[in-house]
């Protein structure tokens, strides 16, 4: 199966060709130019370096959150514009299941996605690796640090960062004393490899069906419940 795969829930944006689990060609970048004026343009590109068309793609794979509202919208219209375009499947995926996919190979360790959701929280899952199979630990989740830390504390197993709030959720373990470990730099921020790792196995739906998966409500929203409960 050959999977055009999309990534733009944070800082980084990236599109990749996959067929049948092995990786064909990625486009990266982290510039933090706005994902509107690079995404489309991006995939364009790649599958013209690589001689291909989005007819030769069997369907469209995307990080559908959790992640920056803003990068998450982006990346779900692309996927849906193109595949309503080229009347192609998409596969919507999780954000930190794809992020999980860059502790291949670490078998003894928690692989522990993290994202910087602020308001002193990260969105959260815990994964590990058996027989090369990623296996789910938690649900996706905006979980506070301290907790992540008690978590930690009765599991007393290595954990393995990977994502923009890596470098803090390690930093944190290191002051508790707790085996902590981080993913090397190529391989801290989120990637469109990732995504189409994650679809592997999961049900193409319609494109029209494809919804985002925003974990918690945005700042506006909120700020329109605050307002709105002191009335």
């Amino acid at each position: 199966m050959r999977i055009l795969a999309i990534e733009s829930s944070a800082k980084a944006a990236s599109v990749a060709v996959c067929q049948d689990g092995a990786l064909v060609g990625q486009y990266f970048q982290a510039s933090g130019l706005t994902h509107s004026r690079t995404l489309l343009k991006m995939a364009a590109d790649l599958l013209a370096n690589l001689e291909l068309k989005l007819a030769d793609m069997d369907a469209v794979a995307v990080a559908k959150g959790p992640g920056s509202f803003t990068g998450v919208r982006i990346g779900v219209a692309a996927a849906k514009g193109l595949c309503w375009g080229g009347d192609k499947p998409v596969i919507g995926v999780s954000t930190l299941e794809a992020m999980a996919w860059h502790g291949l190979g670490r078998e003894d360790v928690i692989v522990c996605p993290a994202m910087d959701a602020r308001r002193e929280q990260i969105y959260n899952a815990r994964f590990r690796f058996e027989g090369g199979k990623l296996i789910r630990l938690t649900d996706d989740r905006a979980v506070a640090l301290d907790e992540l830390v008690l978590e930690a504390k009765k599991e007393k197993k290595p954990y393995f960062f990977v994502g923009d709030g890596a470098k803090l959720c390690y930093n944190r373990f290191l002051e508790e004393n707790l085996p902590a470990l981080l993913a090397p730099e190529p391989l801290l921020l989120q990637s469109a490899w990732g995504v189409a790792m994650a679809s592997g196995g999961k049900e193409p739906e319609e494109s029209l069906d494809l919804t985002p998966n925003y974990l918690r409500l945005s700042q506006a929203e909120r700020e329109r419940l605050e307002k709105t409960a002191h009335q």
